[in-house]
């Protein structure tokens, strides 16, 4: 699980020996970034900074580069993360209840929940098209829910991972 923790010089240097490794090599934003979320779970805005000042790219550029491309996060993700697919099937087949379920659960799009467990995800095709309204957790696909089945779903998993 990515935990969100303060800026530490720890974590400056990592961001260094990142930048180091990558800075000569053309192209190197998305492998930066890469790598940088690898060792954090997400983009930290110090890092951003830090890589901004590193590689004499404006900040408001790599936030471009971020914003674009969707398997960059700004914020840590929970233990499992859940994505919930909202493709034409799934949406069709009542993906918009299992969202509303998971609101009243307590979920938010983007969003660790409070316990950091689960961050939640939409998502436009997970390709379970014939499992429709279908989602993951992690790598596992789940299909055919319905707004009970997800509840079960979520507290049997819980239970299984705590």
């Amino acid at each position: 699980m990515a935990v969100e923790l303060k800026f530490s010089e720890y974590a400056q240097k990592e961001v260094e020996k990142i930048v180091g490794r990558f800075a000569n090599s053309r192209g190197s934003l998305i492998m930066i970034l890469h790598a940088v979320q690898e060792k954090f779970g997400y983009l930290p805005r110090e890092a951003l900074e830090l890589i901004s000042e590193r590689l004499k790219v404006p900040l408001s550029e790599i936030y471009g580069v971020v914003t674009f491309y969707s398997f960059f996060r700004l914020e840590p993700q929970g233990k499992h993360v859940i994505r919930l697919c909202m493709g034409t099937a799934c949406y069709v087949k009542g993906a918009e209840d299992l969202l509303r379920t998971l609101e009243q659960m307590g979920f938010k799009e983007g969003k660790v929940t409070e316990d950091g467990f689960f961050s939640l995800d939409l998502v436009r095709c997970i390709g379970a098209c014939s499992m429709a309204p279908a989602l993951m957790i992690n790598d596992d696909v789940y299909g055919k829910l319905t707004p009970d089945k997800l509840r079960k779903l979520i507290e049997n998993f819980r239970k299984e991972h705590q």
